[in-house]
């Protein structure tokens, strides 16, 4: 099972949110990545629409999440990202393999949580930095 993770939003160590200490603890960084595709505004957190051939990227940041905790990692991060059993269909996210690259060129295929629903009436944070555009003073 793949073990890197691509976060571009509240997930990121630059967002300051109490989540990210799940990432600390269970995962080491890799380093500062990109996705191909676009990233929309949900209010307080991003959503990712990846798309291999669009030339935006999204910004983020990929974690190798640790084998020992792999599957209770990512059923916390499920959960927090709304994909819990217990929440009602459709979810506004899923969880799917996207192709991430890191600064230095090298490609990886990490789980990110995509977008599930349509992108009509969001705002594009045009430029595909979730941290930068917030820090900006920027709402939907």
């Amino acid at each position: 099972m793949v073990n890197i993770l691509f976060v571009y939003g509240t997930l990121r160590e630059d967002a300051g949110h109490e989540m990210f200490r799940i990432l600390g603890t269970n995962a080491s960084r890799v380093g500062d990545a990109t996705v191909r595709g676009r990233l929309y505004s949900l209010g307080d957190y991003p959503a990712l629409v990846p798309d291999e051939h669009a030339s935006h990227v999204v910004k983020g940041e990929l974690y190798r999440l640790h084998e020992a905790a792999l599957q209770r990692t990512l059923r916390v991060l499920d959960n927090y990202e709304g994909l819990s059993p217990d929440e009602p269909e459709p979810h506004e996210y899923r969880r799917e393999l996207v192709s991430a690259t890191l600064r230095d060129g090298r490609g990886y295929e990490a789980w990110a949580y995509v977008l599930n629903r349509s992108i009509e009436g969001l705002p594009r944070i045009e430029s595909g930095d979730f941290t930068e555009w917030r820090q900006s003073g920027r709402t939907a």
